[in-house]
């Protein structure tokens, strides 16, 4: 007799042996129990996971006569009466299996039908399996309606499908359907021991485990995969001899990988995708099989006891789980998971496989510049043993400087206080961010800051005392609400006194500059150079929890403009928010400036300067005219013209919205309640979530 595989030896024959599909055996146990029986059965699922296996188990159930021939319906045929045994061969003349995939067609469906009115030969029922039925053409389907919903009562129909998606709702209306589940690994580890046992194999439980995973829920593929390793292995399923016929990857890959990354040595993690590369192993698998155990590791931290006791690398697990953060952990497994989706998209496997291993490297926290980044000694030399460049070359804080306001120059030559652990400053850095970063070093290391001194030393007076070099244009000082600057002085020395700074220079066209907003857009009062100075240096020193970047700083004020005889007081960005246009037109007047006005004639003329050129299209200039002269009453022209165009109603109301951002945080971290909890409970501020009401 010739070999019988697995798949086809070992076939539940009963609803008491069927593995991993409980839910739907309760449900048929109990109809069948009960006498309720339907007259169409419609089985989704994957491949392998027991569709056809069913079919034949109802249909012994429907048809067993038991052992002595006097049997009834049941829930557990007997098989050994002649309708068991020989629907268990596949020679039942009253049980009818056809694959759709080869029968599509209406006049199969047709032929079919015909025949169902006739009474079965020797059984209860007439049983029909269609098999893959979804692949039906919209024809036969419409021909079998009828008889789907209304058979003959000796008929009984069982559907079975992988994609029930195509299947037409009228005909799933008409089927009890039943959905099949994948196979839980432990389900697959354990019916293939049972099945190892009772053929005398010898077999190891973590190449089981292998096969069950390679079988994707899939209890044929996994008897499938059984009986090639059997043949592999030579009559012996081994560990080793799964993962070479498998090609599956090696744990202790894996966990090099991991060891790497909790030393943050990037040779290392070369190292292992080089070895792999050698040995010709997936890059895919091993992503994917690096997603399997960082989440073990994640489970590992969170609930110890959901990690297997028989697992092989349980030890390992729980060594790494020891040795990351919960958070770091997740980390590496988005960037693994998102890796292994990009892994096509790469140059090479090797470059994206080195390049998802590095990027949780870089992205590991605390993980900065020059730490363990396994480069060569010149590459992470610190910066004070460089060679000196030559003199002809500017040096890079020199031109930082230039870069920096003369004020925060002025206050990097202020002398420092030297400590012993005072850290270097880095290559390329201001001296006024130097002052900023040691500053904060030494609040984060439990150091107390340095004061600043009562008294401006005599060489900084007299560096205040000349003037600044021809060569700096002097920058534009943005200026910042009152309610949003952090306060110059501290809560434990006296403020820091720093130098006058000349003021900064005019409008070039010299007009007032006016206090007026109207309402909540009052001017912005623009703070001296000094002031902004001070404040910098208050809010870098302090030692709040919370660090934010600086908010944008508002517009500089804008010009008024009145026109003589009119009643208005100039303010067009006010103006221009009210005006009841919509659109185009609407972003012309919100984004646009006010040059000029002034009456010429009977009619009042605006000269507007817009940076878009597209706003002046569809008719918005003659919109924007007509919603003007209905507003004053009188005649209006406008005359626009291309610029940049700065105060704006739109930049009027940005500033608005960050002003009430920086008062909103503000309000936040001066609360008491907020500053106990900061300061007894160690509670941070995240960044960011803080909104004005």
């Amino acid at each position: 007799m010739s070999y019988q595989v697995l798949a086809r030896k070992y076939r539940p024959k009963s609803f008491d042996t069927l593995v991993g599909q409980e839910h739907v055996v309760r449900a048929l146990t109990h109809a069948l129990d009960n006498g309720r029986l339907h007259h169409a059965y419609l089985f989704t699922g994957t491949r392998g996971v027991g569709k056809t296996t069913l079919s034949r188990i109802l249909a012994k159930s429907f048809n067993c006569t038991g052992a002595d021939g006097n049997g009834s319906i049941t829930a557990s045929p007997c098989g050994v009466c002649e309708a068991c045994t020989a629907i268990d061969a596949g020679r039942f003349v009253d049980y009818i299996e056809m694959d759709a995939a080869s029968n599509r067609g209406v006049d199969e469906m047709a032929q079919l039908l015909e025949q169902a009115i006739y009474a079965p030969s020797n059984a209860r029922f007439k049983v029909y399996m269609i098999d893959e039925v979804h692949m039906l053409t919209n024809h036969a389907f419409n021909s079998m309606l009828k008889t789907l919903e209304e058979p003959p009562e000796h008929v009984k129909f069982i559907l079975a499908t992988t994609d029930p998606q195509k299947i037409p709702v009228t005909v799933l209306s008409r089927c009890l359907q039943f959905n099949l589940k994948q196979m839980p690994p432990g389900h697959i580890v354990s019916h293939l021991e049972n099945i190892l046992g009772q053929e005398s194999i010898e077999f190891e439980t973590p190449a089981l485990r292998l096969l069950a995973q390679g079988a994707h829920g899939s209890m044929r593929d996994a008897l499938s995969l059984t009986d090639q390793a059997i043949a592999y292995a030579a009559g012996k399923v081994t560990l080793e001899a799964v993962q070479g016929m498998l090609g599956a990857l090696d744990q202790s890959f894996l966990v090099r990988i991991l060891d790497a990354l909790a030393a943050k040595d990037g040779a290392g993690l070369l190292a292992v995708a080089d070895e792999m590369a050698a040995r010709s192993l997936s890059y895919n698998a091993a992503l994917q099989d690096l997603g399997s155990l960082l989440h073990r590791v994640a489970l590992a931290q969170s609930v110890p006891a959901a990690v297997p006791e028989d697992l092989p690398e349980r030890e390992d697990i729980l060594r790494l789980a020891g040795l990351f953060d919960a958070e770091e952990i997740q980390l590496f497994y988005q960037i693994a998971v998102h890796g292994r989706n990009e892994l096509g998209l790469a140059p090479d496997e090797y470059a994206g496989f080195s390049m998802t291993l590095l990027r949780m490297l870089a992205f590991r926290p605390g993980f900065g510049p020059g730490e363990g980044r396994g480069l060569p000694p010149a590459v992470s030399a610190p910066a004070s043993a460089a060679p000196a460049r030559p003199a002809a070359s500017p040096a890079p804080a020199a031109q930082a400087s230039q870069a920096v306001p003369p004020a925060a120059a002025r206050l990097s030559a202020a002398p420092q206080v030297s400590t012993a652990s005072a850290p270097v400053p880095r290559a390329g850095v201001s001296p006024a961010k130097a002052a900023l970063e040691a500053a904060r070093a030494g609040l984060k290391g439990g150091a107390s800051a340095p004061r600043a001194p009562a008294s401006v030393p005599a060489p900084m007076a007299a560096q205040a005392a000349s003037p600044a070099p021809a060569a700096v244009p002097a920058a534009p000082v943005s200026p910042a609400p009152a309610s949003a600057r952090p306060p110059a002085s501290f809560d434990d020395g006296p403020p820091m006194d720093l130098p006058d700074l000349p003021p900064a220079p005019p409008w070039d066209d010299g007009a007032d500059m006016a206090p007026a907003y109207g309402g909540r857009d009052q001017a912005f009062d623009t703070p001296s150079v000094q002031e902004k100075t001070q404040a910098a240096s208050a809010s870098a020193m302090q030692s709040a929890p919370v660090q934010q970047a600086a908010p944008a700083d508002p517009p500089r004020p804008f010009r008024l403009l009145p026109v003589e005889g009119l009643a208005w007081d100039g303010n067009w960005p006010v103006l221009a928010a009210a005006l009841p246009v919509r659109g185009v037109a609407q972003q012309l007047a919100h984004q646009s400036e006010l040059m000029a006005a002034g009456r010429d004639g009977n009619a009042i003329r605006f000269e507007l300067q817009v940076q878009v050129e597209t706003l002046l299209a569809a008719g918005s200039v003659e919109k924007l005219t007509t919603a003007l002269s209905e507003h004053f009453g009188q005649p209006v022209r406008v005359e626009p013209k291309l610029g940049p165009a700065q105060h704006t109603a739109n930049a009027a109301a940005l500033a608005d919205r960050a002003e009430r951002q920086r008062e909103a945080e503000q309000s936040i971290q001066n609360d008491p309640f907020v500053q106990k909890l900061m300061r007894e409970l160690g509670a941070t501020i995240v960044p960011g979530s803080v909104r004005p009401v």
